[in-house]
């Protein structure tokens, strides 16, 4: 059976948003090395494979949104949805320390398959969901480790990225989750805001769609509770800021 490179909830859901999960899953497909990378379980269990606990909140704040969502259903460590086509990390071979033995022969042939299978695909359904609408409003979905390459611990609860060409939305939902309390909010961190040819870049700043990056620390999102949670605290926030601006 052919592996769908995506998953697609709530499709026909009224709400302008559109909520992308470039990094949800782990999963290896069998055509890429028997349906592994070369790398132990443990390691395909961590950060360097999906956006622990993403997934979840893609869910259920898409739910509560009454929004459409997608999500792709191949590791990041396949081929990297959230770069550019000519991006030299779109296929990893060491991620944070772990050497990808799967990944250390691909060469451009390997690349365009891989292309083809999984990157392009996922893209090609995302603009077509965006693109049914012309006041459609991205919110995507990442997660974070909180340490990166053995450096300090990274002190957000969540981050806020957005790119000097459209920074609207996202500087309206800073300031109002700066206002919330107890909460840590990163600006820009712990990953600048802009990426050429990275999927907000596609998706939302070339065809001006109005959009915001959410990076949530996956140690308050690995179980179901905390992405309910963080979901339902966000849903109501979202709704309030986009109002707000009206964009």
């Amino acid at each position: 059976m052919t592996h769908k490179p995506y998953e697609i909830v709530g499709k026909d859901r009224p709400a302008r948003w559109l909520v992308t999960c470039d990094h949800a899953t782990n999963r290896v497909p069998d055509c890429i090395g028997g349906g592994a990378l070369g790398i132990a379980p443990a390691d395909m269990d961590r950060h360097i494979a999906y956006d622990i606990g993403a997934a979840g909140v893609t869910h259920r704040l898409a739910e509560r949104l009454n929004a459409p969502a997608i999500l792709s259903k191949f590791s990041r460590l396949v081929i990297d949805p959230n770069r550019g086509e000519d991006d030299p990390t779109l296929v990893m071979k060491l991620y944070d320390s772990t050497v990808i033995p799967e990944n250390r022969a691909v060469d451009a042939a390997e690349t365009k398959r891989r292309l083809d299978a999984f990157y392009r695909p996922y893209h090609d359904a995302l603009e077509y969901l965006a693109a049914r609408r012309t006041d459609t409003v991205i919110c995507a979905v990442h997660s974070f480790t909180p340490r990166l390459f053995g450096r300090s611990d990274r002190p957000w609860q969540i981050g806020i990225l957005y790119s000097h060409v459209d920074p609207r939305l996202a500087l309206a939902l800073l300031d109002r989750l700066r206002a919330e309390p107890g909460l840590v909010v990163g600006e820009n961190e712990p990953y600048g805001g802009h990426l050429d040819g990275d999927s907000i870049d596609r998706h939302a700043l070339r065809p001006g769609r109005p959009n915001v990056l959410i990076e949530i620390r996956h140690d308050l999102i690995r179980t179901e509770d905390g992405q309910i949670a963080w979901a339902d605290r966000l849903a109501p926030i979202l709704e309030e800021v986009l109002s707000a601006t009206n964009l």
